[in-house]
């Protein structure tokens, strides 16, 4: 269905601005075309703007859902980065990328309800019930009906409750020799507590534009952290000590690979 919508979108707001118009840019503001955005809206394997947006939890790539389900199905292997996903069952590994899609679907003029239309054509079409879910209004029409109702300021996003670990990341410097790595502008983080050392450590590599020569090294307490260690493990086996008004510490160090 993304695809349908792609061949359109081209000509009708491929040069569409993202902020205020010219007539109201500042010295602090300017607006962006949409292209500029492209690739971190959309999927590398339809070339369509991200729907579903589903992310792989071993190396935070991102693509339509429908898109990563039929790649799997030929291969365990991330389309773009070529990881090996999962020895046998690729699909255990991806998550629903809420937020993004959310982004998506503000940034990207009528994409919600022109999918939303082509959900329900395809189950009318084939004479098939239509879920609940694809009948329902977009996001953007009952927030904005609710924030009519409701004078009071809303936050944007909710936190999806799978999100249930809190993590501060202290980081404690880097190895002698090693040298141009961006700071880490934001150590608060809110993760699922399935999540492993591992993906804390890609969160790492990537927010600070690590080279691959660098290892991170993860502490909790006095312990070094196994990759393979999940953050529920880490709060269950370090207990309060760890734990700073309910975040739970972690530091880590920047090394050479061996």
């Amino acid at each position: 269905m993304e695809d349908s919508f792609e061949n359109t979108n081209d000509h009708d707001i491929s040069e569409s601005k993202m902020g205020p118009s010219d007539d109201d840019n500042t010295d602090d503001e300017r607006a962006l075309p949409l292209r500029d955005f492209y690739p971190y809206i959309r999927c590398s394997l339809c070339n369509g703007f991200l729907v579903d947006a589903t992310t792989i939890t071993e190396c935070l790539h991102t693509f339509c859902k429908s898109c990563i389900v039929k790649f799997f199905f030929y291969s365990n292997r991330c389309p773009n980065c070529a990881i090996v996903v999962h020895q046998t069952q690729p699909l255990y590994n991806i998550r629903p990328d809420r937020q993004l899609q959310d982004i998506v679907y503000k940034m990207v003029p009528h994409l919600e309800k022109h999918e939303r239309k082509c959900l329900i054509d395809f189950y009318k079409e084939r004479g098939l019930e239509v879920p609940k879910t694809a009948a329902v209004q977009s996001v953007a029409q009952t927030k904005a009906q609710k924030a009519q109702k409701d004078p009071l300021p809303q936050s944007v996003f909710t936190l999806p409750p799978e999100l249930d670990v809190s993590l501060v990341l202290e980081f404690v410097g880097a190895e002698e020799g090693i040298g141009n790595y961006k700071p880490l502008e934001r150590k608060y983080v809110r993760v699922s507590g399935e999540a492993t050392i591992r993906h804390v450590e890609l969160f790492i590599r990537r927010k600070m534009e690590l080279a691959q020569s660098c290892q991170v090294d993860v502490v909790c307490g006095e312990q070094l952290l196994e990759r393979c260690r999940s953050l529920r493990e880490v709060c269950s086996s370090v207990g309060q000590s760890a734990l700073q008004d309910g975040l739970l510490v972690l530091h880590f160090g920047i090394v050479l690979s061996d």
